[in-house]
């Protein structure tokens, strides 16, 4: 999906608070940006065919084995590869618990791998079986949801392959399965994203792990050159900087979350991350969203694109205090204005 995803402020004039996007909010890259100021050469030669440079120390960071690493541009782009390798494969269905990220169901789609919504808590074991493929986003977007171990390893056993995108790992207090742990699996595959982790949409950086079996199979998928010099320079200098990894304040989310649940015409659903699920019941998101946006400069997200979800669903991430209560009160303003009888 080119369009319909969040940190859309290109389409408006003036934005001065962005919602929309799940990223943590107000990072600071003035020392990321120096560093690569001083390193010019980058620019001369090409890089690596493939970084393997950086997957030895994202090897040595998560404590595994340098051939378990795959390093990619951006989360997405290990997501179109995972699903050409499973399409390879001759794996013949993907099961999506929906609502979630849309590109895995557009992957699926591109490599001609059949895709079925569901929701988890309907689906028998049974179902996930000969030859299926099982998409996680843990935590989930749009949702903030975060799988159990349990559940996972169920599906582990039942799935012929699990593919955990843990792209908002840093942005939880729950417990997500280490890297190290899940290259002990046959049929297990993380994503990870450097982009989510420090903050860096721009910079396009993800990478895999897997066991080495998995992960030998999945390089036969990738294009020459497709982490740029800048992008591996990048992540050698953040790997070494974890003073830099981004750690919402989730107490700060929680009070966004209590505050919006107090204005009458908003519900939120619960979440475990500084991101959260939202419906507006007195019109369309997309009314909302042009709203705040025109009159009051702020960017949310509308999430009616998401399988499942309603013309009245929209997603926000906390900002700043100070940003959440302007929120919270534009979001009042508008929700009375929209319960006018002329309105």
């Amino acid at each position: 999906m080119i369009n319909g995803h969040g940190d859309d402020a290109y389409h408006y004039e003036g934005i001065t608070s962005d919602f929309s996007s799940n990223i943590c909010a107000h990072t600071t890259h003035q020392h990321l940006m120096a560093h690569l100021a001083a390193c010019p050469g980058l620019l001369d030669h090409y890089p690596e065919p493939e970084a393997w440079s950086l997957e030895r120390l994202i090897a040595a960071r998560e404590g595994i084995d340098p051939a378990c690493v795959v390093t990619t541009s951006g989360a997405t782009e290990a997501i179109y590869i995972i699903a050409a390798c499973c399409a390879a494969q001759h794996f013949d269905r993907a099961v999506i618990p929906t609502p979630t990220f849309s590109e895995y169901a557009d992957a699926c789609h591109l490599s001609g791998i059949r895709v079925e919504t569901s929701q988890l808590h309907h689906m028998p074991d049974a179902d996930l079986r000969h030859g299926a493929v099982i998409w996680l986003c843990n935590p989930n977007n749009p949702t903030g949801t975060v799988y159990d171990q349990l559940l996972i390893d169920r599906l582990s056993a039942a799935c012929d392959l699990v593919v955990l995108d843990q792209s908002y790992e840093n942005y939880t207090a729950a417990h997500v399965m280490s890297a190290r742990w899940a290259c002990r699996y046959d049929n297990v595959i993380q994503l990870h994203s450097m982009t989510k982790a420090y903050g860096v949409p721009g910079l396009r950086l993800g990478y895999i792990t897997a066991n080495a079996r998995l992960t030998e199979k999945l390089r036969r998928f990738l294009r020459p050159w497709s982490v740029s010099a800048l992008a591996v320079e990048a992540g050698k200098y953040l790997l070494a900087h974890d003073d830099l990894i981004c750690r919402p304040d989730l107490g700060e989310a929680r009070r966004l979350r209590d505050a919006l649940c107090g204005v009458p015409g908003i519900s939120v659903e619960p979440t475990q991350t500084n991101f959260m699920l939202c419906r507006f019941e007195r019109g369309s998101a997309a009314s909302l969203k042009e709203c705040l946006a025109r009159r009051h400069h702020i960017l949310i997200r509308d999430a009616s694109n998401f399988q499942r979800l309603t013309l009245s669903h929209f997603r926000i991430a906390a900002q700043t205090p100070a940003e959440n209560d302007a929120l919270v009160a534009a979001v009042r303003e508008e929700t009375e204005a929209a319960s006018l009888p002329d309105a």
